[in-house]
């Protein structure tokens, strides 16, 4: 300074003017320093080390690198260069160096808000992290941090200690616990859904009260982000999964297997008796040849056992079409290569309605894919109802407008005769 001072009077510039150019000259020099050294660090270091850095085998720095940690840490330089010359201004060095404080202290939280959003990710890269995500501790810590940072930025521009605020926080704890207050809902759920392993990333919940259903493909310490069947974004508040009911599909895509649980109403005008003609029908039929045997030598020993007079089909024991119907079903799933064999596999009849007799089977199939599921599903019922005509069976529904017209167009018939 006293060397530009110095050169400045020689030219015949008063002193004060003097130390007023040398003053902008050395912060021009200064600032100058700052944006070579800025430009160097990040055009010439930070390009070195970033062609390091994929040129390595590790993935890690490569997240480091696209969270932009190392161009963060770079705006320190300006700041230690600045740092160094507040000593040239004696008048303004505990100004300066104030303002420098509160800079490195804002760079520094963008530091540590870059790398947590690093280490997140570099923990989604791991499949624990599926069913124990840990974005709701990491907005905590980033909560913390700003709330630090905050007092130290403003203990710094008040000169007065941290601590002094800190003590003062306590009186203002109410109006944080209401301004926090989802925040900590959050992370007390978030804690007891990790815990109790209640949800994960990718897990298929249903939620009708917030119109949720679909996949999860988000957990964060507030909210619980779902994409619906109809790629439509729902956003439920994470306590809400602990204080409110909702299913998930989880265990159904674990287990391998999805239910198929569906009836078909049959009309009970059109159930009977086998006669001899249907009998043998059946035995034509390959999932009923030994069924329609064994059967018929279990009712015959049953008879001649108790001497029943099978004259009139009251007495004794017979086959119905519906009973075949129903063991030509079994038969058919149990023979189903897409039907789960090591799970339950039921066809039962339901209790008889005004719809008539539900035939209900209870199955699983062995893809939990929906679009498969559905579409075995309807194989099956597709032909269940193509061959229960085979059976002397009629599907019940209520009377259409066809039916109608056709029973009219009989009684006309009947009347012109």
């Amino acid at each position: 300074m006293d060397f530009f001072k110095a050169m400045f009077e020689d030219i015949g510039v008063g002193n004060e003017t003097a130390l007023y150019l040398t003053n902008l000259l050395l912060i021009v020099a200064i600032a100058a320093l700052c944006i070579v050294a800025n430009f160097v660090t990040k055009k010439v270091v930070l390009k070195i080390l970033t062609k390091a850095i994929h040129n390595n085998r590790f993935q890690w720095d490569n997240i480091f690198l696209e969270r932009k940690v190392f161009h963060k840490l770079s705006h320190f330089v300006p700041a230690v260069i600045i740092y160094n010359f507040s000593s040239l201004f004696p008048a303004y060095q505990q100004v300066i160096i104030k303002c420098v404080g509160i800079y490195v202290i804002i760079v520094a939280i963008l530091v540590i808000n870059a790398f947590l959003n690093a280490v997140n990710d570099i923990y989604r890269t791991y499949e624990v992290s599926k069913s124990r995500p840990i974005r709701g501790y990491i907005q905590v810590v980033k909560i913390f941090v700003y709330i630090i940072g905050g007092i130290l930025v403003i203990s710094g521009m008040i000169g007065k200690s941290p601590l002094l605020l800190l003590s003062g926080i306590g009186a203002l704890s109410a109006v944080i616990m209401l301004v926090f207050k989802d925040s900590l809902l959050g992370l007390v759920a978030g804690i007891q859904l990790a815990s109790n392993d209640m949800v994960r990333v990718g897990d298929w919940i249903e939620m009708p009260k917030y119109g949720a259903d679909g996949d999860i493909i988000d957990i964060s310490l507030n909210t619980v982000k779902v994409q619906n069947w109809d790629k439509t974004i729902v956003m439920i508040p994470s306590y809400a999964l602990i204080s409110d009911s909702f299913k998930n599909w989880r265990g159904m895509q674990n287990a391998g297997g999805r239910r198929i649980k569906r009836s078909l109403f049959i009309d009970t005008s059109s159930i009977t008796f086998c006669t001899e003609e249907m009998i043998n029908r059946f035995k034509g039929i390959h999932l009923l040849t030994n069924y329609i045997s064994s059967k018929q030598q279990e009712i015959a020993a049953y008879h001649a056992d108790r001497q029943i007079d099978t004259s009139n089909r009251v007495n004794g024991r017979a086959l119905t079409n519906i009973g075949v119907f129903r063991m030509y079903i079994q038969n058919y799933l149990q023979n189903h290569p897409q039907i789960h064999q090591e799970m339950t596999l039921i066809v039962r009849q339901l209790e008889p309605g005004e719809t008539g007799l539900p035939l209900e089977i209870y199955a699983f199939t062995n893809d939990t894919r929906w679009a498969v599921y559905e579409g075995i599903q309807s194989d099956i019922f597709d032909h269940i109802l193509a061959i229960a005509p085979e059976f002397g069976l009629r599907v019940f529904q209520n009377p259409s407008g066809n039916d109608i017209k056709q029973g009219l167009s009989v009684k006309q018939e009947q009347y012109s005769m």
